[in-house]
């Protein structure tokens, strides 16, 4: 009696950037768009946000003063790009606009927490370094970025 033959299934994933080459087409230039759109959403959002703290401020007598400047730009900022990235979505607005997605190494969206560390990885790594380390993504086939590669993230193109 003959054994079944095990078959191991390699998977396609992350898609090779030679062979499926409209994955990658233009992905840096699309993530430069795509954060603009969101740096503009969210000045205003940290606007609106400052508008709301200055009236509880005030109603305070001052004592969520320090809110300001320490707390609101940071969390408004982790929960925009965490909260969508590690949605259903997997993007944020400006990347949906340009029509970009993250994805994990794996092929799946992101989960939340691996969106956050992606997220802090970028701010801490573009804070660090004025942001010459993004120049990473000119040197790779994919056009991951540093912290794409602390998160395990690859961004591609929506399926065309």
């Amino acid at each position: 009696m003959a054994l079944p033959e095990l078959v191991l299934q390699i998977p396609d994933w992350p898609p090779d950037p030679i062979l499926n080459a409209e994955r990658y087409r233009g992905v840096t230039l699309r993530r430069i768009l795509a954060y603009l759109i969101d740096a503009v959403i969210l000045g205003l959002l940290l606007i609106g946000g400052h508008a709301l703290l200055a009236v509880l401020t005030v109603m305070s007598f001052g004592l969520l003063w320090p809110l300001h400047a320490l707390f609101l730009p940071i969390v408004v900022a982790l929960a925009y790009h965490s909260l969508l990235i590690g949605g259903p979505g997997a993007a944020t607005i400006g990347m949906r606009i340009v029509g970009i997605r993250v994805h994990t190494m794996l092929g799946g969206r992101p989960s939340l927490l691996q969106a956050f560390v992606q997220t802090v990885c970028f701010y801490l790594t573009t804070g660090f370094s004025g942001g010459i380390l993004l120049l990473v993504a000119l040197f790779n086939p994919q056009r991951r970025t540093l912290h794409d590669y602390l998160a395990g993230t690859l961004i591609l193109r929506d399926e065309l």
